[in-house]
């Protein structure tokens, strides 16, 4: 099965960033967003109070490849209106993660019950938003046709630290050809919004990863004989961040539950 196969399986309100984020608001839907609404920019979420938002922000400037940061909120309001009309942070994501003191305490479909006053919202570019450009360009993507969540690994590649904010960079991967990771290499420097360029291919422990058939983070794909493993940049990194930062909370996507926005993935800015 071929991922044009797989999203012509999609459900209609699938195809469209604003279908996806009505079916989650209603909770209606708290799945992997992989494939959906191809062509729009999925994104990673953090929130944090106020009073942190500083350094994490200066966290997302210093490490814009795991961290690149797409849209911002206005303390205590949950819209994006820089990446949607209509978007709610606190019920338009399939599924959230929450964290008190480094902790993770729950995983929940509609974080309304705990917004805050002071909360900021972070939204960070995507590697699920490259996967359409990927596919434009011949390459399948193998997770996308596996049903499966991308895989995760905390890598040995450290941040940047800014504050209390630091630690291991978290890298998807996908496998390719030598010749299908150069073509991948190409698409993806193009799309600095959506993590840019791969920063690893070939030899998993170069980067600290002992096993890449047994990831940090979603689930384990094929890798056949021929591919490498390409790793990119991901942001589940600041889920690690937390770990080791400790903020009394903080809300995150749950891995593969993204936000979609209304912004094409070749549109997406850094800011």
């Amino acid at each position: 099965m071929t991922s044009t196969d797989t999203q012509s399986q999609l459900p209609p309100w699938a195809a469209t960033p604003a279908g996806v984020r009505s079916q989650a608001r209603q909770g209606l839907f708290n799945g992997n967003t992989s494939g959906m609404a191809p062509g729009y920019g999925q994104s990673n979420l953090v929130i944090l109070p106020k009073s942190w938002a500083e350094d994490f922000y200066g966290y997302c400037q210093a490490n814009p490849t795991p961290c690149p940061l797409i849209g911002m909120t206005q303390p205590g309001d949950p819209a994006v209106p820089m990446l949607g009309t209509d978007i709610d942070l606190r019920t338009d994501l399939p599924r959230y993660r929450v964290w008190r003191d480094g902790q993770l305490v729950d995983e929940i479909d509609d974080v309304s019950s705990l917004w805050q006053d002071d909360f900021v919202g972070f939204v960070l570019g995507c590697s699920l938003s490259f996967e359409y450009a990927l596919e434009q360009a011949g390459l399948r993507v193998r997770h996308v046709d596996e049903g499966k969540i991308v895989p995760m690994y905390h890598s040995s590649i450290q941040t940047r630290r800014v504050g209390a904010f630091h630690g291991p960079m978290v890298v998807s991967m996908r496998p390719y050809t030598p010749e299908e990771a150069r073509i991948a290499y190409e698409v993806c420097a193009r799309l600095p919004g959506a993590h840019g360029a791969p920063i690893h291919m070939g030899n998993p422990a170069e980067i600290g990863i002992a096993d890449v058939h047994h990831p940090d983070e979603g689930e384990p794909t094929d890798i056949l004989p021929g591919e490498v493993p390409v790793f990119w940049g991901c942001g589940v990194t600041p889920q690690a961040a937390a770990l080791l930062a400790k903020p009394p909370i903080l809300i995150t996507h749950a891995p593969g539950h993204m936000l979609i926005g209304d912004v094409p993935v070749e549109h997406l800015r850094l800011i």
